[in-house]
């Protein structure tokens, strides 16, 4: 079917499924903003696009709502497997999955009528280098170094995994707080390519609850990339166990970081809707 899109989420974080080989319009900024709009579009946290890969099974361009592009998503990848295992694009539980932030791994765990209902990611290596995240600073790793803002400072510890993160450790987390000063560390010249920021709070060894401002998409329920980013920040600092339960507003995920920071992400995913994109919004991209 032709402009064919499915609408899936991932612990709330919700993201529409398009295949580069069955679009008839050009994905320009304008077209992913518009699209992605909940009044005069389709409404979503972004777009996954399948396109072609000669390193991988299968390739994926992340779009943000804002028509920039992600090096990787946790909750994408998740969404994107379930899509082309439910729509038989494989027949296989494991597959790879190339991004712009790196190869990933894939495997359904749980399905129902042939359905995928739980993946497991494997995420690639956590890499704490200034240069690799990338953040201008002038130590080698960028661990509780200061940020000065306008109004406030903050400690801050920055991690790539496979796209750049600021994790934020607090003994309260303000939904408030997030929405004012996520935007600001997000674009903070200290971030040449911007930057998707955590807050997180410590429950107990094997738990840990955040809040999320997520590059080009603002506030987030859920985010896998953040959730590995945390989890790989609090064992860096020795705070928690490397198996943790990351805890967010749209629901939980399983990370498990081995010896060498190697990152493994499970959790649900459930699709909303398919259908097929209208003349009248594509006329209007």
């Amino acid at each position: 079917m032709q402009n064919f899109f499915v609408k899936s989420h991932g612990l709330g974080n919700d993201y529409i499924v398009l295949n580069q080989n069955e679009i008839r319009f050009k994905l320009t900024e304008k077209a992913i903003r518009k699209i992605c709009d909940v009044h005069f579009g389709i409404g979503s946290d972004g777009i996954l696009l399948k396109v072609p890969s000669l390193n991988a099974d299968f390739g994926l361009r992340i779009l943000n709502p804002d028509g920039s592009e992600a090096e990787k998503s946790g909750n994408g990848l998740r969404i994107f497997a379930k899509y082309l295992y439910d729509y038989k694009f494989t027949k296989e539980k494991r597959f790879t999955i190339e991004t712009i932030g790196g190869l990933v791994q894939a495997e359904i765990i749980d399905e129902k009528n042939s359905k995928a209902l739980a993946i497991k990611v494997n995420m690639g290596k956590a890499k704490f280098s200034s240069a690799s995240v990338p953040v201008k600073c002038p130590k080698p790793e960028c661990i509780d170094e200061i940020l000065h803002l306008e109004y406030r400072d903050y400690t801050i510890s920055c991690v790539s995994v496979g796209n750049p993160h600021c994790v934020i450790i607090t003994d309260n987390l303000d939904k408030k707080e997030v929405k004012i000063f996520g935007p600001q560390i997000e674009t903070n010249p200290l971030f040449p390519n911007r930057i998707n920021v955590q807050f997180a709070k410590i429950i107990s060894p094997q738990e840990v609850q955040i809040m999320i401002w997520e590059r080009g998409a603002g506030w987030t329920l859920a985010s896998g990339s953040s959730a590995c980013a945390v989890a790989a920040v609090m064992t860096k600092k020795g705070l928690t166990n490397p198996n943790l339960d990351i805890i967010m507003e749209g629901g939980n995920l399983k990370i498990e970081i081995d010896p060498d920071w190697d990152i493994n992400m499970t959790g649900e995913v459930r699709e909303i809707a398919s259908g097929q994109i209208s003349r009248e919004l594509i006329d209007n991209l």
